[in-house]
């Protein structure tokens, strides 16, 4: 039986290579980037180039969108030349940004009101999953379309539905405090040993064979410590998500006092001109309000 014919809209870092497992999937795709230079090397795999968000949907029966922030997803979907404008009723609609779960909800809502069954699906694994298709999804939306789309998901990662629309941006929420958290402690504690006298590595290698071993510090560990700060994750984006599990905290009176610290820390490093560093250089921050960096052979 053919596979369904998707369009992709957003090829960054993220999602190039989960726009390619798809294509090599077997999935006939149109894609679409706001910088065209970026869909060129999908369509030298045999994609096909859309003009705008209204032509990929226009041209597609599923529509997956991987932007930037809750304002880039509203344009992609509500915009003049939206994906709204464009989709017919049954087109399946799945955004895997990563936007706020207001947002998401309003979405899906004016999806409904067009015929077309929403999911809202973040994924969490960086670069290196979005490369391997080791994803973890996290999906919001009704069980008979997280069925429709499951085949889509597993050629990107393992997908998980955790409750009606907007339920997938709330986990993934509360993954990005853990994942900040882990970074800041990460940090914490190989800045302490530097000061002390002790080698990074040993930290590292010390701390990744106990109950402080981590995904984080597997992922990146060895990098931050030989200094490498090469984007995965790109720092302004977790200092988005941070602003998004602020709002989340007021909309739920939720107090989250150590998430709003991993915030201020995450200003820091924007003030500092570091937003486009990975986030794991978070540590940074840190190292600069000890006066000390640690690196190997340091």
């Amino acid at each position: 039986m053919a596979k369904e014919k998707i369009g992709f809209i957003g090829l960054g870092i993220m999602g190039r290579p989960m726009a390619t497992h798809l294509l090599r999937g077997g999935h006939p795709m149109v894609v679409y980037n706001r910088t065209p230079s970026k869909v060129e090397p999908l369509v030298a795999l045999g994609a096909e180039a859309g003009r705008n968000c209204t032509d990929v949907a226009e041209r597609s029966e599923v529509v997956i969108s991987m932007v930037g922030d809750s304002p880039d997803v509203e344009c992609v979907y509500l915009g003049d030349e939206g994906v709204l404008v464009g989709a017919r009723p049954g087109t399946l609609l799945i955004d895997m940004s990563t936007i706020s779960p207001v947002v998401a909800v309003k979405v899906a809502t004016a999806a409904a009101g067009n015929g077309c069954p929403m999911l809202d699906a973040p994924v969490s694994g960086g670069d290196v999953g979005a490369k391997n298709a080791t994803l973890s999804i996290m999906v919001g939306g009704e069980p008979h379309v997280f069925e429709r789309a499951r085949p889509i998901f597993e050629l990107l990662g393992t997908p998980v539905l955790c409750g009606p629309s907007g339920a997938g941006q709330t986990v993934k929420a509360c993954n990005q405090i853990q994942v900040a958290l882990n970074f800041i402690g990460m940090a914490e504690a190989l800045v302490l040993g530097a000061k002390a006298g002790v080698d990074p590595g040993i930290v590292v290698k010390v701390l990744s064979a106990g109950y402080a071993q981590s995904k984080v510090m597997d992922v990146r560990g060895t990098r931050i410590i030989q200094g490498d700060f090469e984007p995965g994750f790109r720092s302004r984006f977790h200092y988005k998500d941070l602003n998004i599990i602020r709002e989340a905290a007021r909309a739920f009176q939720c107090s989250l006092p150590a998430s709003a610290l991993a915030h201020e820390l995450f200003s820091a490093m924007l003030a500092n001109g570091w937003g486009d560093l990975d986030h794991s250089a978070v540590i940074k921050v840190i190292e600069s309000l000890s006066n000390v960096e640690a690196r190997f052979g340091e």
